[in-house]
């Protein structure tokens, strides 16, 4: 079977995925846009600012948008935070004091957070002694609730860590009504304290948001799902106004808070890049389908199933040996506008414990919302495939990757 023939009969198979991927896209169209008319946004709102930032309409705005469109009472939108990682630094030195303790319900976070968590001498929450608690997964890929109970019981924590995305594991993304019912589950137990999500990878793919079920704060990076491909870096961080100030006392000094904050390039990218966020989250969740399509049908198991609806951008594909592994993800960085030419190697890249190779050629730096792959060199060898601002340029991919692989 031809190249092309393989994705026309994988399209077909996935018609009714990629109508439900449309259908969410309008729907989340239509929150981001009552978000903008009901914050009345105009041509000032995206002017630059400098120095202290007092007054500064853009951002200030920028933030009640996105506050609307998660259902959070107030948030931060910053391009002071410079990565999903760092947004989540800062939210996490915002809410916890030394000898706070946290629950990390879904399991052993991303790689690059663990060393903000357990990091020795490098002034992460263990040195400033908080403490914490790894609840490990089921072999399905979820909570142990009873074993939760057992630990909620135990200790008085004043944080459950959950964390949306699969991270570099196998096990599925948790979708919004996971998350609300884990919600719904921590605090039956009494839990009295803040349930922080990691929404990273997450944004737009489903109608709802954590905040909207029960999580206060959500975190994320704006070069991925709600930058739209045009934020130029940044991050946010949304939910509860009592927690969203802590946060905003960490992010400046706690004698100012939100009050100040300045960007002297102007937030129309910002604006633009959360309208356009929900078509774009749609494409690539497309992408990632057609991806896994083809893999499928070539017999290399990835995840989530395609029977299954996305929980996020991201498709995790196993390999059998590193050169298919590399080979994958050089195809995608060989249809890459930017740097299409660049050989890949696997680096020792900061925040990781092993090297990693990573397929970015993309208009902004590291921007996973963009068509991009990645994969840490160790076995299983699983490529970590995301993105994508067009179902186009997907395709395009998929039929690069699937002429090497072939």
């Amino acid at each position: 079977m031809m190249v092309d023939e393989r994705i026309s009969a994988v399209e077909e198979r996935l018609a009714s995925q990629f109508a439900h991927a449309d259908e969410v896209a309008l729907f989340n169209q239509e929150k981001v846009l009552n978000a903008f008319k009901e914050e009345r946004i105009a041509l000032r709102h995206f002017n630059p600012s400098t120095g202290y930032g007092y007054g500064d309409e853009g951002r200030e705005t920028l933030g009640r948008v996105y506050a609307r469109t998660f259902g959070a009472e107030r948030a931060i939108v910053s391009p002071a935070l410079l990565s999903g990682t760092h947004a989540l630094t800062v939210a996490l030195f915002g809410v916890l004091r030394p000898n706070d303790r946290i629950l990390f319900l879904t399991g052993t976070p991303y790689d690059t957070i663990r060393g903000v968590i357990w990091g020795s001498g490098n002034g992460s929450l263990k040195d400033f002694g908080v403490e914490s608690d790894v609840l490990e997964l089921d072999g399905d890929g979820k909570p142990d609730l009873k074993r939760a109970g057992e630990l909620l019981a135990a200790h008085h924590y004043k944080m459950v860590y959950l964390q949306r995305s699969r991270g570099y594991e196998l096990r599925d993304a948790f979708t919004v009504d996971e998350i609300g019912k884990m919600c719904a589950f921590v605090r039956e137990k009494g839990f009295q304290g803040c349930i922080f999500v990691d929404n990273c990878y997450g944004e737009f793919v489903e109608t709802r948001e954590p905040t909207e079920v029960g999580a206060d704060l959500i975190v994320g990076s704006l070069i991925k799902n709600p930058g739209g491909g045009l934020a130029p870096t940044g991050g946010y961080i949304a939910g509860g106004a009592k927690w969203v100030e802590l946060c905003e006392n960490r992010l400046t000094a706690p004698s100012v808070g939100g009050e100040i904050g300045s960007y002297a390039y102007g937030y129309q990218p910002f604006f633009q890049g959360f309208f356009l966020a929900p078509h774009v989250v749609a494409q690539a969740v497309k992408g990632a389908l057609l991806i896994g399509g083809c893999m499928d049908a070539l017999g290399y198991e990835n995840f989530p199933k395609l029977e299954k609806t996305p929980a996020d951008i991201t498709r995790a594909i196993r390999f059998r040996t590193e050169k298919e592994l590399t080979d994958f993800i050089q195809s995608v960085q060989d249809v890459s506008p930017v740097d299409s030419f660049v050989k890949l190697e696997a680096w020792d890249m900061p925040g990781y414990d092993c090297k990693v190779i990573m397929a970015a050629g993309t208009f902004v730096a590291g921007a996973s919302i963009e068509l991009s792959a990645d994969a840490p060199i160790r076995e299983p060898y699983t490529a970590y495939f995301q993105g994508g601002l067009t179902y186009e340029h997907c395709k395009l991919a998929c039929r690069a990757i699937l002429k090497k692989l072939v």
